[in-house]
């Protein structure tokens, strides 16, 4: 099995970016967060998830954006996958849009500079916690998919509603899931309507459209890289609402592909690293992460 390993310039990121905390990566950074695979209720490690993806496609991590452990821990994992599954893992990610697809490949393939991927493929404001992942899968050749919807259009359905998508000519459809979107009911429009204060808060309904159309075109982003990458293991990158429970983006890839097998990952900063309240966490994912909230986050 061929050896993967980051590059000296992949390195210095790491250590620009967490310069702290990755001398506790080095000593104990174990100690300051828990795996949990949530059947057994038992503390479990980033070795057995990987071997679990044995029985998967597509293997959810929702993330807190802003948790530094759990950045460093996406790193681990991506590497841990790509040596375990040589020439068959992606990355996936909503940190990029769809129609930024072109210009993340460029990157990846050495033909831009690094100012230019930057700006053109609008990074987001805390793109130096994602760019190890970036940087390590342009050293080992692995795809990237620009998974998220454009920004634009979520925006215009937040205004307008989905039906406005409508509107839009072939191209600007080209980033986006076949339409019309389909907009889930049951738990995740409750568990959306719980945190956004009610449907009072969502006039029309067009907040959690957005949302919808920003789970689809995730789903639909991984069914269709899948559709030509057969046998792939693919880490999917996302904020935790989007994957917990299997809702929203899982859902939606479902949707678009029943056949898929999905295993999921909740990320929870939390005081009960060492032990979980099961009552909060138990259905959350196959596997939950318990970071120690007393380190720095990141933003």
């Amino acid at each position: 099995m061929a050896r993967l390993t980051p590059s000296i310039k992949t390195l210095s990121f790491l250590f620009l970016i967490f310069p702290p905390l990755f001398g506790i990566c080095q000593d104990s950074l174990s100690t300051h967060y828990k795996i949990f695979n949530t059947k057994t209720q038992k503390a479990t490690s980033l070795d057995e998830i990987v071997r679990d993806i044995n029985k998967a496609d597509v293997l959810f991590f929702g993330e807190e954006h802003n948790d530094s452990t759990g950045h460093q821990l996406e790193y681990i994992l991506l590497k841990k996958i790509a040596e375990h599954y040589p020439g068959k893992t992606a990355l996936s990610m909503e940190m990029f849009e769809t129609d930024c697809q072109t210009v993340l490949n460029e990157y990846l393939a050495g033909l831009i500079r690094d100012k230019n991927f930057e700006t053109d493929a609008r990074v987001w404001p805390n793109y130096d916690d994602y760019r190890p992942l970036i940087e390590f899968s342009k050293e080992n050749k692995l795809p990237v998919i620009s998974a998220n919807a454009p920004a634009r259009y979520t925006n215009m359905v937040n205004r307008l509603g989905l039906s406005s998508l409508q509107q839009l000519d072939a191209t600007g459809k080209s980033y986006l899931p076949p339409l019309p979107i389909d907009t889930a009911t049951g738990p995740y429009l409750e568990k959306f309507d719980q945190i956004m204060g009610g449907h009072s808060a969502m006039p029309g309904m067009q907040m959690y459209q957005a949302q919808n159309l920003w789970d689809a075109t995730m789903g639909w982003s991984i069914a269709k890289f899948i559709k030509t990458h057969h046998d792939y293991k693919i880490l999917q990158i996302n904020g935790g609402f989007h994957s917990e429970e299997k809702l929203g983006a899982a859902a939606q890839l479902l949707h678009y592909d029943p056949k898929i097998r999905i295993i999921n990952i909740a990320v929870y900063s939390d005081d009960s690293f060492t032990n979980p309240d099961w009552s909060k966490f138990n259905k959350m994912g196959d596997y939950i992460i318990l970071t120690d909230p007393k380190l720095p986050r990141t933003f």
